[in-house]
Formats: C-alpha cells, structure tokens, sequence
C-alpha cells in the first residue's frame, strides 16, 4: 500500500459552510513547493491529529506522548512560522492549539490526566460521538474568541495534552473548568486564534462554533 495523505471531512464541510474554499496541502514538499503553494492561501487552518513531538519544544518524549509524525510537524511548524511572520490569519483545532503554541515558542503539557491536579475527563474518544458535549468552557474578557463566542460555552473534548507555557505575544482566551488551557490567540492585530476542543464536529448544533469558521474567513478575505 502507497503512502497517504488525508484529512478529516468535518473541517473540509465546516469550511465550506463558512464559504471557504478549502485547499489540503500534502506533506513531504519541498521548501519551495510548500512556499509558493502557501503564498496562495489567503489564510492557514490547522487541524486536530497525532501529539506533536516534544524535541520540537525542546523536552525529552513521555511515556503518554503518542502518534508523532516527524515530516508533518516539520510541515506544519514551517507554514505556522511563515503565517505568523506575515500575519496571515490562523484558525487552529485541538492539535492545531497545541502546534501554534509550539511554532511561537510555547510548550505542551504531554498528558493532562497525569500532569493536572484534579483534572477533569478531556479525553473521550473513542467512547463518544464527536458531537458529544463534555464541558464548559469560559472565554476571556476582551479577547477575539471571546467577541465570537460570548463569555461561555459548552464544547466536545477529544484530547489528552494541552498548552503549557503560552508563548510570548499570546494570550489565553478560554478556560476548562479545571483551568487547563481550552484556547489562545495572539495579542494583537493579527487574527491568530486555537481552540483545544474540536468545533468542525459541532456546527449543526451550536450556530457560535460555525461564527468561529465564518470569523476567519471574513478576516481571511478581508
């Protein structure tokens, strides 16, 4: 069986219904492929998967850290860095918070159960639907997602490691209730903006999650 390159379909029709125009990038480009390709996007989405490898934010691989995939680390970092340094808009999804993080500087927590005191259930795949809602969530005052979202919300949970450090220039806007880090954002002009939890898989229910999609591609276009 020849190597593949997929993406899940939720964030291709939650997209769509934001009336994007979706285009995948593969891995395994070159620089300058990967370049010329990337200065055709209007703005960069960053999507859920595999843990991020711990070298890439400097910290030796726990025994819960799993799933890594060096070249699309490798990809993604590149493309993140280069939207960062030009201030194309960023709409990350649960592994895509924790990648933006990494790219800016920040770091991981390798597993939430193990390393948060009295942390709550963040991991409930593959026991629920992906439109299960697991918790609340609080936004924080003043910030991009909290102008989208409101002061709270109610999102699905499908992960097991979360920001640690933020990195420099970002903030938190958004809170579990065991105050693991379920969103940041750049502070500043820049539409730079991550959320831990998965809201492609919650559109057709809560009309705030598909703002978030319709959000960043207004500023995408813009």
């Amino acid at each position: 069986m020849p190597e593949r390159f997929g993406m899940s379909r939720p964030y291709i029709d939650a997209l769509i219904k934001a009336q994007a125009l979706p285009v995948i990038l593969p891995l395994a480009l070159s620089t300058d492929i990967l370049r010329q390709l990337y200065e055709r996007l209007d703005g960069l989405f960053m999507a859920g998967g595999g843990d991020v490898s711990p070298a890439c934010y400097h910290r030796p691989v726990d025994e819960h850290t799993a799933g890594i995939d060096h070249l699309r680390d490798e990809t993604e970092l590149t493309l993140l860095r280069w939207a960062l340094e030009d201030g194309k808009p960023i709409l990350g999804v649960c592994r895509g918070s924790q990648t933006l993080n990494v790219a800016a500087g920040g770091t991981l927590i390798q597993d939430v159960t193990e390393y948060v005191p009295n942390a709550i259930r963040h991991q409930y795949y593959p026991d629920k639907p992906r439109n299960y809602v697991a918790h609340d969530i609080k936004t924080v005052t003043g910030t991009q997602l909290a102008d989208v979202l409101g002061s709270a919300g109610r999102v699905n949970s499908f992960h097991h490691q979360a920001v640690d450090q933020v990195a420099p220039g970002f903030v938190v806007s958004a809170y579990a209730p065991d105050g693991v880090i379920e969103a940041i954002e750049y502070n500043g002009a820049q539409f730079a903006v991550a959320v831990q939890w998965h809201p492609e898989s919650l559109v057709d229910t809560d009309p705030t999650m598909l703002n978030l999609f319709k959000r960043f591609v207004a500023v995408s276009a813009a």
